[in-house]
This record gives structure tokens, C-alpha cells and sequence, in this order.
């Protein structure tokens, strides 16, 4: 039995704020990672993807979007958030930052059940267009059915685990071309992926995981840990010098048209 989803560290209040100062620190203290890592690699399925709409799942504050149109190091782009100088303005005033400096013809929208977060990413123009709605639960309203229909490729930095085939067959029923669909969705090792790996071979879709892993934050208490070393182990993975040295780590899986050469990232 999985233990993952009993005892995974509770971050829920972070999503309700107007801004994503309180997401970026609180995150920081476990050394957060994983959306800085993933960048490069996203830079690489764009290129390799039709033109057309990037859709990030749970996109949070549009943090994927902000490091993908920062020209910085990505490892430096979220400082921005935590500086001392920030905490002097409003949320209004850090949007409007948020504005210029990421201004980019980039086309990237995001979906996530936070309305606070899903309102500031849109408000801060990280965001092109965002929903907050739960597709676990719920179809898509006609206003996400239509904003998704060109979507060319979907990322996800964490949100398998807490979504799953539920959400992404009813985002693959909106999406006008799903046979030409690429997806880099990044999936800590506790999670089982094999379902959806499933359903986008039904859509004619091809996936396969990059060798490495990647670390996405530390735990935050021994509890959490336990549950992770036992989950990893429970699918057949060693933890070892990962879960067992107290990070989450996690696979990508970058999954491409049937027709479309892999990519150079897998090696």
C-alpha cells in the first residue's frame, strides 16, 4: 500500500495567497528545485514541438512560465520573490514587475484548482490564459475546452500525484491534435506512471523516461521520508543515495508523436 499520499508534507496554505512570495520562500527552506532543473529541458520539447500553446498542469503562480521566459540563470530567477525589496510592494505592484520584466511572445497557459494563483500568473502576464478547475472531478468548462484546442505540448513539474488519467484524458479529448501532442511531465519516483504512459499509446503517442533522476526538494520531516523510502521500494526502485538521503527525486518522462524522432536529451 502506498503511503506517500497520507504523509506528504501539507503545503496547502502557500496556494491560497494573491502572490507567490509565500510559495517561493516556504519551498526555499526545503531547497525546491525541480522547476529550475526542468527548464532546459522544456527550452528543448518547445523547440521540437509544432507551433502552438504550452500548457503547464498544476502551474501554481506560473513559476515554469517565469523561468522559461527569464533570460537569467534559472537558478537565479525566483530570487526576485524573496529579496527584502519585494516585501515592500502589493501583490498589484509585484504583478505589474512581474509584467515587464517577463514580458515574451512565449504562448503558455496554465491550469491548477488554486483561484488565487491562477489569478495572479494571469494577472502578472506569465500567463497567457489559466483555469482553476479540478479535472479529477469535473470536465473542463467550455472557456478551458477552447483555450487548450491548440495546445502543443503540456508540462508538469509535480502535478502527477495529486492529478492523474482523470484530468489528462479529458484535457487529451479538448486538445484538436492529441496524435501530435509532446508532454515533459516530471514524476516523483513514489508515484506510478504506467497508466498514463497507457493512455497517451491509445492517443498514438510514444513515452520514454530519461535515464537520470532529479531532485526536487528535501523531505520535510523523518515521517515523509519513511513513506517516500517505502513507496520507491514498493515499485522496485533502490532509494539509495536519493530517498534514503533524504530527497524526493523524481523521473521525467518526455513522450513525443509516433512520427517524431526522440530527442537528443535521452541520450
Amino acid at each position: 500500500m502506498s503511503l506517500t499520499g497520507e504523509r506528504k508534507a501539507d503545503f496547502s496554505d502557500i496556494y491560497a495567497q494573491p502572490d507567490p512570495r509565500a510559495y517561493v520562500s516556504t519551498l526555499e527552506r526545503f531547497e525546491y528545485q525541480i522547476p529550475q532543473r526542468a527548464t532546459p529541458i522544456f527550452r528543448e520539447v518547445i523547440g521540437a514541438a509544432r507551433p502552438g500553446r504550452v500548457l503547464d498542469v498544476c502551474c501554481s503562480y506560473g513559476i515554469n512560465s517565469a523561468l522559461l521566459k527569464s533570460t537569467q540563470d534559472p537558478r537565479e530567477v525566483l530570487t526576485r520573490y524573496t529579496d527584502p525589496s519585494a516585501a515592500r510592494l502589493s501583490p498589484a505592484e509585484l504583478a505589474e514587475a512581474d509584467r515587464r520584466d517577463f514580458a515574451d511572445d512565449l504562448d503558455i497557459v496554465g491550469l491548477d484548482i488554486s483561484e488565487p494563483a491562477i489569478s495572479y500568473a494571469r494577472k502578472a502576464g506569465l500567463l497567457a490564459d489559466g483555469w482553476a478547475e479540478n479535472l479529477e472531478t469535473t470536465d473542463p468548462s467550455p472557456e478551458l475546452t477552447k483555450g487548450i484546442a491548440d495546445t502543443c505540448l503540456i508540462i508538469s513539474t509535480g502535478g502527477v500525484g495529486y492529478v492523474g488519467r482523470n484530468t489528462f484524458e479529458r484535457l487529451l479529448d479538448g486538445i484538436d491534435r492529441p496524435d501530435e501532442l509532446w508532454l515533459a511531465i516530471f514524476v516523483l519516483r513514489v508515484f506510478d506512471y504506467s497508466d498514463m504512459v497507457e493512455l497517451l499509446a491509445d492517443h498514438g503517442l510514444v513515452t520514454e523516461r530519461l535515464p537520470e533522476t532529479f531532485p526536487q526538494r528535501r523531505f520535510a520531516d523523518e515521517e515523509e521520508q519513511r513513506a517516500a523510502v517505502h513507496d520507491v521500494e514498493l515499485h522496485g526502485l533502490d532509494p539509495a543515495g536519493k530517498e534514503a538521503a533524504g530527497w524526493y527525486h523524481a523521473h521525467c518522462y518526455l513522450t513525443r508523436p509516433r512520427n517524431a524522432p526522440p530527442l537528443d536529451v535521452l541520450g
